[in-house]
């Protein structure tokens, strides 16, 4: 169905000139010549755009402004005026317009704006669709946290979340769940019906991350052609996540720090101030406080966004968390994968457990995927895990290095190899097929090995 746009201004002509231009990108178009009339319009048919003359006789532009705005906030209003009474045009801002265009304008301005109006409008209609899972989804209850201190941390979040605008500076090695804890706080805040606009610093170029951030207007560098709407503006009542904050450039951090305190910005080839209400939450796997010593981050914004910080531990030091999150992954993908895994094994379960996981939940979620993708069974067994888990298990459990006087001395790889062998067989209780499976070798060659360690 074509998207509709209602016309409203008492000069004929611009009705028409307007109405067969639009009506070529595809548009429905309705029309009223009065502010009376373009009021009764929109109640009948709720177009998604109106396009509005400020100076209209009878009910001004204004007034026709704070009806339709008063009976549908979510309907977008592009207001039309002369240059003389440009004041009025800024106060219509105030009053929810999206924007506003100045006459004599050009058909082809008219056209991007109407286009990037709908496209952020499509934009809050599919927010406002997908809330409800999207809140269901991030309960704080469904994060994993049997670890005290995790429990402290998510105990923490959940107040915070109510406090609406304070800001928070979540910690964390990569893949711990830092993005998780963010969209968490969001979907349990006063803002959970509003947008949620994930950043990553460290993804865009440094010459697109302002632009990226705060839009611009035509002509503000070679390529801008038209006018591009910024993440900021449409987080606007919303929260935007910046991840990976330590990775943004020292200008920018300026121009936050601005945002921050005066919650306005100001597009690129502009110098119009734009009022925003916006949360920030900002993440990074690196210590901002340490950077803030080699001048590399601002410490002023280091202290701004570090009202509530959040840290949260990595996997390796929260070993209770790794089978309760494991039973979590295998009962997602079970409905994803359309698999039927019951659990794990004890002697899997062990593996993962000695395992130091660098990479975090994340390495642990996309292990569990590629077993569960690779197997039908009714449990993850030990010879599902891949060597390079099993190896590192075992190889972390056993001394490379002997102590000689003040001095280290490495072992030789014979014997690094005999201790690994024992080390697995002790794992095994003394069983040899299992043992060689872990060690990736035929049995044969195990019972070679063994016969020359005597």
């Amino acid at each position: 169905m074509a998207e509709s746009i209602l016309i409203i201004d008492d000069e004929v002509l611009t009705l028409n000139n307007l109405k067969r231009a639009l009506e070529k990108e595809g548009y429905e178009i309705l029309l009223a010549d009065s502010g009376e009339t373009g009021i009764e319009v929109f109640k009948q048919h709720r177009p998604n755009l109106v396009l509005v003359d400020l100076m209209l006789p009878g009910v001004d532009g204004i007034e026709v402004l704070r009806q339709i705005k008063g009976a549908d906030a979510n309907t977008v209003v592009i207001m039309i005026t002369a240059y003389e009474i440009l004041e009025k045009a800024i106060e219509s801002m105030k009053l929810g317009a999206y924007d506003y265009l100045l006459k004599p304008f050009k058909i082809g301005d008219l056209k991007i704006n109407v286009a990037r109006a709908l496209e952020l409008q499509s934009l809050k209609i599919r927010v406002t669709e997908t809330v409800e899972t999207e809140k269901g989804k991030y309960y704080f209850d469904r994060i994993i946290a049997k670890n005290k201190k995790m429990k402290e941390v998510l105990e923490t979040a959940r107040k915070v979340a109510q406090l609406d605008k304070t800001t928070i500076l979540i910690t964390g090695e990569s893949g711990v769940g830092k993005e998780l804890l963010a969209r968490a706080i969001h979907y349990n805040s006063p803002r959970v019906d509003e947008q949620f606009i994930e950043i990553n610093c460290a993804a865009i170029p440094e010459g697109l991350l302002e632009s990226e951030l705060f839009g611009y207007e035509p002509g503000a560098f070679t390529d801008a052609r038209r006018r591009k709407i910024g993440l900021f503006e449409k987080a606007d009542h919303g929260t935007i996540f910046l991840d990976e904050i330590a990775d943004m450039p020292l200008p920018l951090q300026a121009k936050i720090l601005k945002v921050l305190e005066e919650q306005s910005l100001t597009r690129l080839g502009s110098t119009s101030q734009i009022k925003i209400d916006v949360r920030i939450i900002t993440a990074s796997n690196r210590d901002l406080q340490r950077l803030t010593k080699d001048g590399s981050f601002r410490e002023d914004l280091f202290y701004r966004l570090n009202v509530v910080p959040l840290a949260i531990l990595p996997l390796r030091k929260r070993k209770e968390d790794i089978i309760p999150l494991t039973l979590c992954f295998i009962t997602e993908l079970n409905k994803e994968l359309h698999r039927s895994f019951r659990g794990i094994s004890e002697e899997a379960a062990k593996i993962l457990l000695e395992y130091d996981w660098p990479g975090n939940v994340r390495e642990l979620k996309n292990l569990i995927e590629r077993i569960m993708a690779l197997h039908q069974a009714e449990e993850i067994e030990i010879e599902h895990l891949p060597m390079e888990i099993k190896s590192r298990t075992v190889v972390a459990d056993t001394e490379v290095m002997r102590e000689t006087g003040d001095e280290h001395e490495f072992v030789t790889l014979s014997e690094l190899e005999r201790r690994y062998i024992k080390k697995v067989l002790e794992y095994t209780e003394g069983n040899k097929s299992r043992a060689a499976k872990i060690l990736g070798i035929h049995l044969t060659s195990l019972f070679r090995k063994l016969k020359s360690m005597k």
